[in-house]
């Protein structure tokens, strides 16, 4: 378990790193805000100590422990509870990491499921005073972690829309048996993104409904912003997935093209040898008197019947435009 505590106000900031939710507390920030921030948490002790301070509901922390939680909001008394989906990205590989949020007067806890560090940014932000975090109030601070959340989304459906662009010029190749295997992987990371974007679609809509004295009126401006972000994005999820069917509908046309290519030869061949097989057979019924049977020349004449026969069907199938 890694845990850090960052205490700012206007005029300066700090941070520290433990091991122990015990020593994270002795650094609380009782003059301004604190953030802190929990990864990799495995032993469902260790968070006694904080709900005991923070007064936090058994039921949220059964939540903050259930990795498989849904985007939701929900209100207490004393705070307000938000889990969402980190995006995390490797290589061309995407995986979820859960994110969980409390939200009190002057102070901000955060739960990472997997370890490493995505709030990196908004640390140094901090840290360095640069832009209106250290201005405001914790509500803030929320907001941007959330913010920071969606941009992630942002990035990774720009790599996936340039994928679904190599997808088309692969959909009119005969030959590429791996595109359909490609774009089922690509489906199923856009529905399961939109099944993580529609909740927190509406519950961004919750909190500015929200009669909370957590939520001031001077973040709701912040929070349409957001909301329309997490609304572009869903807007666009739904438009690859019209694009990812497009391209599965022109490859199977593709193939279904080539296979009619292969049945129409095939269909031609079969047609040529009906008529041949038919004389063929005529003269292999072995009965004792057939005429032809003592006449000199009746080989080859057969042979020239039938390539007579052969020769005109390939020119009548050709003036049909059939070849």
């Amino acid at each position: 378990m890694e845990c850090s505590i960052i205490g700012y106000d206007p005029v300066g900031a700090w941070i520290k790193t433990t091991d122990t939710v015990e020593e994270l507390l002795s650094y609380r920030n009782t003059g301004g805000l604190t953030w802190i921030h929990i990864k990799a948490l495995k032993d469902p002790r260790a968070l006694h100590p904080l709900a005991e301070t923070f007064n936090i509901h058994p039921l949220t922390v059964e939540d903050i422990l259930d990795i498989e939680q849904r985007p939701k909001v929900e209100e207490f008394a004393a705070y307000l509870f938000i889990t969402l989906k980190a995006l995390i990205r490797d290589g061309e590989e995407m995986g979820f990491d859960q994110v969980s949020l409390i939200l009190t007067q002057d102070t901000v806890i955060t739960f990472q499921e997997i370890p490493g560090d995505s709030f990196t940014g908004i640390r140094r932000r901090i840290l360095d005073n640069i832009g209106r975090i250290r201005r405001m109030g914790a509500d803030y601070l929320a907001y941007v972690i959330i913010d920071s959340v969606v941009d992630e989304y942002f990035l990774a459906l720009d790599t996936l829309g340039n994928g679904i662009e190599g997808f088309e010029e692969r959909a009119l190749d005969e030959n590429d048996t791996a595109l359909i295997s490609d774009l089922q992987k690509v489906k199923q990371t856009l529905i399961r993104v939109r099944r993580i974007m529609w909740p927190l679609r509406e519950n961004l809509l919750s909190l500015l409904r929200l009669d909370s004295n957590l939520i001031t009126l001077e973040l709701e401006p912040f929070l349409k912003d957001l909301q329309d972000n997490v609304i572009q994005v869903v807007e666009t999820l739904e438009t690859y997935r019209e694009l990812l069917t497009g391209v599965m509908e022109v490859n199977l046309s593709a193939l279904s093209n080539r296979m009619n290519k292969v049945m129409k030869v095939l269909t031609i061949i079969s047609t040529i040898f009906i008529p041949l097989t038919f004389i063929v057979g005529v003269y292999g019924m072995n009965f004792a008197y057939m005429p032809e049977l003592t006449y000199p020349y009746a080989y080859p004449i057969t042979w020239g019947v039938m390539v007579l026969i052969a020769g005109g069907m390939l020119l009548f199938f050709k003036h049909r435009h059939w070849l």
